[in-house]
């Protein structure tokens, strides 16, 4: 078992989502940034759709009452074990009585705490995933408070890695976010596309896991915002009648009837998640083939960021 002590702000149980639910109203859910979160599974030996822990800005504090392992990855935050610091992006064993504390972000938004074995809550729709909006999944479908506790499934102590550095992803600066245009593109004017596409966007506070709320230059519709309601894909670029971008996250709803102008790439859609309140990110158009070889670049790395950990 582990006890919080102090939840975060926002520190929910999620896994890789709760697929085949759309057609009913239910949105996947699942990490934010997946790649963080399949590292930190794999740091402790586990299957990289395990439960785990995603926070938000500040992590939680909580004590362990048995041997076991724990990684932190994401967002670049302090870590410590009984006030000592601990490193990040590499496997730590605890034992009874120990207690991890994640401090603020200090860059990112989401970090992920994946403990040996898995978190041991009841599936929900085939996903331990929380849905906040629909309170289901994860714990009693909400976000953790102080006192709750949590099981584990049991698990072998296992062997230790870390993340290369060179596969540690820097959260600051001002991200480059790669986009295929469309499936209504065509609906936008070109002055707006290329507003879109040349100008910085600032992420404004009220965004969520549901969408990323962009502040910048106006996006303008060539005949009107709103379409016949259709299927939302995840990282879908929704532009309302006041032109501002929406990128719709993994708690997005199922369908809308706001112009889509892009979807963003898979393969940023952590990138996107991480960006805090007030910084800024751009936009960049790829081809289809362009998006499909970046992917593949993508997905090859992450099968290689791991190394043994040397004793």
């Amino acid at each position: 078992m582990i006890g919080i002590l102090d939840p975060g702000p926002q520190t929910t149980v999620q896994d890789l989502g709760r697929s085949g639910q759309l057609r009913y109203g239910v949105p996947p859910s699942g990490p934010v940034d997946r790649r963080a979160f399949v590292l930190a599974n794999r740091l402790v030996g586990n299957p990289d759709g395990a439960a785990a822990l995603e926070t938000t800005l500040i992590g939680p504090r909580f004590e362990v009452d048995a041997p076991c392992a724990v990684a932190v990855t994401g967002a670049d935050t302090p870590v410590t074990i009984n006030g000592r610091e601990a490193p990040a992006w590499t496997t730590l064993t605890l034992k009874p009585g120990d207690v991890v504390k994640l401090g603020p972000a200090r860059s990112g938004v989401r970090s992920y705490v994946a403990f040996s074995g898995g978190l041991d809550v009841p599936p929900v729709m085939g996903s331990r995933s929380t849905y906040l909006r629909g309170r289901l999944g994860g714990l009693e479908g909400r976000a953790l408070r102080r006192e709750d506790r949590l099981r584990l499934f049991a698990a072998h102590p296992p062997r230790p890695w870390r993340v290369a550095p060179r596969a540690v992803p820097a959260y600051g600066g001002e991200p480059t976010i790669r986009i295929v245009l469309g499936p209504q593109a065509d609906r936008f004017t070109r002055a707006g596309i290329g507003a879109l596409l040349g100008g910085a966007y600032a992420m404004l506070p009220q965004s969520d896991r549901m969408g990323a709320r962009l502040s910048g230059e106006r996006v303008t519709h060539a005949r009107g915002h709103d379409i016949i309601s259709d299927g939302i894909a995840l990282g879908s670029i929704q532009i309302p009648g006041d032109g501002l971008p929406i990128v719709l996250l993994v708690d997005r709803q199922t369908t809308g009837g706001y112009t889509k102008v892009a979807t963003v790439c898979s393969f940023d859609i952590g990138r996107v998640g991480q960006v805090r309140p007030g910084q800024s990110l751009r936009f960049r158009a790829v081809t289809v083939d362009e998006a499909h070889r970046l992917l593949y670049l993508a997905d090859a790395a992450l099968e290689t960021g791991l190394r043994e950990e040397i004793a």
